[in-house]
């Protein structure tokens, strides 16, 4: 069975259409008006195997904020409808990824309660035409929607490029383990027999 999840999502802020499929390739096609968020957001699907659309028309004319906050909430919501009831994945993930002087560590769990602890102090307030002030908003908008702990701890870095391209990846990284089957696992992984 294909894990995948088809959302559209319209406010008087933005327009967002989203495709993801869970099994993939890493292939992407993203376009969110913000060229360093769109890298970002390739670089999440590549290195978690994901196959990832995104389109989104944003009041970028504002500033930044709803169209990555937003695309945050839309891919936890495809993140949650692509896994379905969970039966057999090992809900866990975590990665350190090293990227030049940035080393950033990502656990999740998948258990439907939304938690974000988020330690990193960026530099710079931009890399690009990205606020990095955003990137914490994005994380935050994706644990609620999806009902997943997060946690992000830059452990070093000074560039803030590295570390802000190091959390994507490394998020990618633990999702894609998190959402991996586990043979050994019958239902779900849990004491209570739900999450």
């Amino acid at each position: 069975m294909e894990r995948n999840a088809n959302i559209i999502r319209k406010t008087k802020e933005t327009d967002i259409n989203m495709s993801l499929t869970l099994d993939g390739t890493g292939k992407s096609d993203v376009k969110t008006g913000i060229g360093f968020f769109d890298h970002m957001l390739e670089g999440f699907a590549k290195h978690g195997f994901f196959d990832l659309t995104v389109s989104v028309n944003g009041d970028l004319n504002v500033d930044g904020h709803h169209t990555v906050e937003d695309t945050g909430i839309v891919l936890g919501t495809a993140i949650k409808e692509a896994l379905g009831d969970k039966v057999g994945i090992k809900r866990y993930g975590s990665f350190i990824l090293p990227m030049d002087d940035a080393l950033c560590l990502c656990a999740i769990d998948l258990c439907d309660r939304p938690y974000l602890s988020f330690k990193c102090d960026f530099p710079v307030e931009r890399v690009g035409n990205l606020d990095t002030e955003l990137v914490k908003e994005f994380f935050y908008a994706v644990s609620y929607s999806a009902g997943m702990n997060i946690h992000l701890k830059m452990m070093s870095g000074s560039n803030a490029h590295h570390m802000v391209e190091a959390m994507f990846k490394a998020f990618g990284k633990a999702l894609d383990e998190a959402v991996s089957y586990d043979e050994r696992i019958t239902g779900v992984l849990s004491t209570k027999g739900a999450l």
